[in-house]
This record gives C-alpha cells, structure tokens and sequence, in this order.
C-alpha cells in the first residue's frame, strides 16, 4: 500500500510541475523571452564546473507535455503494475528517464546534451530488459548498441565544436565555418538513431518488450522523440546544407512503417510501426524547412500516442496477456471506456478534423503542397498518411469488428485510476491541438490552392479508411495469397528485412570470420609458430640445463678428459 501511495505521490508532484512549466511557457511564448543560465555548481582554484541552462517557450511547454504523460503513465501504472514484485524499481527507472529527458531539453550545451542523451539510452536498456528473458535481453541489447551510434556521433561532435571555444551550440547554429558540414553528418546520424530512421529502425519495434507503461513514455514524448527535438534545436545549421537526401530517408521510413504495420498482427508492434511513421512525418517536413511544425505535431503526437498505448495496455491485460489482434473481438461489449478511448485516439492519428492531430497534419500537407518538391516526395507524402488511416481502421475493426472465438477474454475490469489517466489523456488529445494552434501560430499564413490540392489528404483518409476496412476482412484467398507470394508479403511485413541486416547481418560475417581466424590461429600454423615456438624453445633449454644439473660429476670427468687429450697432443 505504501508503494501505491508512492506512485500516486510522484504522479501528482509530476502534474502539478506540468502545470507549472506550460503556465511559465505560455508566458514566455507571449512575451517572446528566454532566460539563459550558468549555474556554477564547483569552482577549485582556477577550475569551475558550470551546468548551462535554456528556458525558452519551446523548452518550457515540451517539458510540461513530457511531465503530464509522465504523471499519467505513472498514475496508470500504480494499477497496471500492482501484482509486480519489483515495482519500487520500476518507478525509480521511470523518474529516471524523465530526469534524463529533463537534463536533454533544457541543455544549450552539447556537453550536457550528452548527459541526457547517455541516460536515456541507458535507463532505456535497463526498462526493456524489465521483464528478464531472452526476448526482452536481446530486444534490450539492439536498442543500446544501436543508440550507441548516436552516443559515439554526439562525442566526435563534441570534439569538433571545440573549434568554435565552447560548447554552447546555441551561439554558433546561425554561422557558417567549411567544416560545419562534419557537424551536421554526426548531429543528423545521431538524430537518426535515437528517432530509429532508415536504416536504424530495427530497434523501435523490438523496444515492445519493455512494460507497456514504459512503451507509451518511450513513444509519446521522451526516447524517440530526443532526436527530432535535438535536429529542430539544430534547424538553422542544418539549412545551410542540401538536405534532400535526408528528407529521402525520412520519407522512406514513414512509408515503410505505414506499409509494414498493415501486415503487422501484434498489438504493441503495430502502434509503434505508427510511431516510426509519425517520426517521419517530423523529420521530413524539419529538413523540408519548418522546424516549428515539427515542433507542433511532435506535442500532439505525444498525447494521442501515449493514450494509444495506455488502451492497448489494458486491452492486452483482458486478452489474458494476448497481444494478436486476430484473438481480439468485440472489445467494446468487455471494456467500453478503454475502446472509446482507443478509437478516439485512433482518430486522431488519422487527422480527423477538430480533433488534435489534424491540426498539425493538416498544416504539415499543406505546406508541403505550397513547397516546390517535386511528384515523388508529394506522393509519397500523401501514400504515407494514406497508410497511416489504413492501419488504424484496421486496428479499430479487429477490435471492435465480429468476434473469431480463438480466444478467450479474461475478467479484468477497468480500474477507476487507469481510466482517469485515459480520460485525462483523452480530453488532451481532442482539446490540445487547437489551442496549441492558436498558441504557437497565432496569425495564420494564407495558403491559396486549387480545389484538388485543398481536397486531396481528405480523399488519402477516406481511400486508406476503405482499405484498412477491406485488409481487417480474413477470406480464403488471403492466405492462399500470403502462400503464393511469401517474399513480397515477408518483404513487406518485415520492416525490408531491417531487422535481419541489424542482426543476423551485423554478426553473421563476423562470426564465420573468427571462426576462420580460430582455425588458422589456434588450430593451425599459428598455434604452432607464434604460441608453441617460445614454449618449446624454452622447454629445450630447460631440458638441456637440468641434463647439466642432474649429471655433473660426468661431466666433469669428461670434460677433464678432453682437456688432458688436448694438452698431451700439443
């Protein structure tokens, strides 16, 4: 009972801080106001460590929406974790990634930056190994190797920026040196590690073996997010360079992703493919030239994301811990609250008007379609939110849709704390996006477009609802297809086959390769040559040195002998 009160208490201190920060941040968004601080924390002699600090509105009212889903997943959490024998530690792993993602926001520091950056992907690993087994130890063991690319690109950055005098990147991000173009090869690598692009994307949708509280912090406001919010801090160097093979990669992702979740029949797998789509949809349009977009869908993205994931959190507790979305059925006749709550949050993914994510989808396509791109990347874009609406009508009629009787629903009710954490989460995701629209853009740009450029992402909705519709309807000649035609099937299903290439293909040339070395070295000439050459030399000195100690009266003897031969012949 303590340790619930614990959970409550944190859930609470994280809220009102929330409060706090959002208030402080609307008022230095009206006021257009910063505060930069150095906080001198240890001065010796001459030597002073300084921890630098940036309060803008940008920094403030992302730090209130991470502090709110925060407070929500935690007050989610005292119930969802409460038969956990460990769960003292998993609410201090929790606080501690959200003081990593506080450390990450407020530095202007490429050093401090990296204190941030380090322990996000380390409590990270320490959370998906959660549940100790060895799916969650090697989900574990991508996520850090491959965040560790990053990690290693924030360092070598480290060093360059050493150049300009100091490590406040803040200053700089407006100049230009020739050697800039190193700087935004490691920040963008780094950015794309953390927020799993091409070709680092295996690691998100193996990151689902963490707790599904964990999930939606992770793909709502703090991990993923890290690199998308570093790269709009970086925007005004990043313009300084092409970066339209950048915005091609994003692009990729986010059709991949939106391919791949249609195939895609884990609950857990598919919301996060829709995370990776999303996070494309943030990078492309930041390297298409509008950080503040970026910005804006990433706070709407988080709220709907996390209410995502705290439905399916509690769906996949009724399905007796099933996450197949092929058991599911009927859900809205078990847990009515959950599955409003879900659908609503689906619904906003897909952009429907007036709730939060068409705001800042809706501004995204049509500043795309105001940019002269060319028919590739405009397509691309519309396929991709057309995919996106595809999957989650998908999703909403497996759950709600005719019930198969594969599976049985367990009696799990739904708890009054679990569903004050949704129905928080939920008036934020239909109220959030209109205020934050008036907030950050309060004097709109007039966009005039012809009537099938203003129609077209409302013909991409209707047209992915109808096939997401059509895919959730399990016929005969499906699975004769998915026979006939495996790879283009697997291909698709498979992120690309990424996540082989991240794994079988990172180890499997190494391992035929010391297996060869092995053969050569320790089996063979070098064994032979390089090891047992100095051992056996000195085995033979050895030998012949105790030849003299044990046997030397004769040796004397003879030696005298000799010596008498030779003196009588001279």
């Amino acid at each position: 009972m303590n340790r619930l009160c614990m959970y409550k208490f944190w859930s609470l201190f994280l809220f009102l801080l929330s409060i706090m920060m959002l208030n402080v941040g609307l008022v230095f968004l009206s006021m257009d106001y910063l505060i930069f601080l150095d906080w001198e924390f240890i001065s010796f002699n001459s030597v002073s460590l300084i921890m630098t600090l940036l309060f803008d509105w940008m920094s403030l009212i992302f730090m209130g929406c991470v502090l709110m889903i925060s407070s929500m997943v935690l007050l989610y959490s005292s119930s969802y974790m409460i038969s956990d024998i460990f769960k003292l530690r998993f609410l201090f792993l929790v606080l501690l990634f959200v003081l990593s993602m506080m450390f990450l926001i407020i530095s202007p520091n490429i050093v401090s930056i990296l204190l941030g950056w380090d322990g996000l992907g380390l409590v990270s690993y320490c959370l998906v190994i959660y549940f100790q087994n060895y799916k969650s130890y090697n989900a574990g063991m991508l996520t850090v190797l491959t965040n560790r690319i990053g990690d290693v690109c924030i360092l070598i950055s480290i060093s360059w920026i050493f150049n300009l005098g100091s490590w406040n990147y803040v200053y700089y991000v407006n100049s230009y040196y020739n050697w800039y173009s190193w700087i935004l090869m490691l920040i963008v690598l780094g950015g794309f590690t953390k927020s799993a692009q091409i070709p680092f994307s295996s690691w998100l949708p193996a990151a689902m073996a963490a707790p599904t509280p964990v999930s939606a912090l992770v793909h709502s406001s703090t991990l993923v997010t890290a690199g998308v919010y570093l790269l709009i801090r970086f925007s005004s160097l990043i313009y300084n360079f092409n970066t339209s093979f950048f915005l091609l990669l994003s692009l990729l992702t986010m059709f991949m992703s939106g391919l791949g979740a249609n195939y895609e029949y884990d609950l857990k797998k598919i919301i996060a493919l829709s995370t990776l789509s999303q996070l494309g949809l943030m990078m492309s349009i930041l390297f298409i030239g509008y950080p503040i977009l970026s910005y804006f869908h990433l706070l709407t993205h988080a709220f709907f994301k996390a209410l995502l994931f705290l439905c399916a959190g509690l769906i996949i507790h009724c399905m007796n811990d099933s996450q197949d979305i092929r058991h599911m059925g009927m859900l809205i006749n078990q847990i009515p609250y959950t599955m409003t709550c879900f659908c609503i949050s689906s619904l906003s993914l897909c952009g429907l008007p007036f709730l939060s994510g068409f705001y800042s989808k809706d501004l995204i396509l049509e500043f795309l379609s105001f940019n002269c791109y060319n028919l590739f990347v405009y397509m691309l874009f519309f396929i991709s939110v057309g995919l996106t609406v595809s999957y989650s009508f998908r999703l909403i009629y497996y759950c709600l849709g005719g019930y198969t009787g594969l599976f049985t629903f367990q009696s799990v009710s739904e708890d009054s704390l679990m569903n004050l954490s949704m129905f928080f989460l939920t008036f934020i995701s239909v109220m959030f996006g209109s205020v934050l629209n008036w907030l950050i853009i309060p004097i709109p740009d007039l966009l005039v477009f012809p009537i099938e450029c203003k129609l077209m992402p409302l013909f991409f909705v209707i047209v992915g609802a109808w096939i997401g519709y059509e895919c959730s309807l399990m016929f005969y000649n499906d699975k004769i297809l998915g026979l006939f035609y495996t790879l283009p099937v697997i291909f698709m299903g498979s992120m690309w086959f990424m996540p082989y290439f991240s794994t079988y293909g990172m180890y499997i040339s190494g391992l035929s390769l010391s297996k060869n070395y092995f053969y050569f070295m320790d089996y063979g000439w070098g064994e032979f040559l390089v090891s047992g050459s100095l051992s056996g030399f000195f085995k033979y000195m050895s030998s012949i040195y105790s030849t003299f100690q044990y046997n030397n009266i004769k040796l004397y003897m003879i030696t005298f002998m000799i010596l008498m031969l030779l003196l009588i012949m001279i």
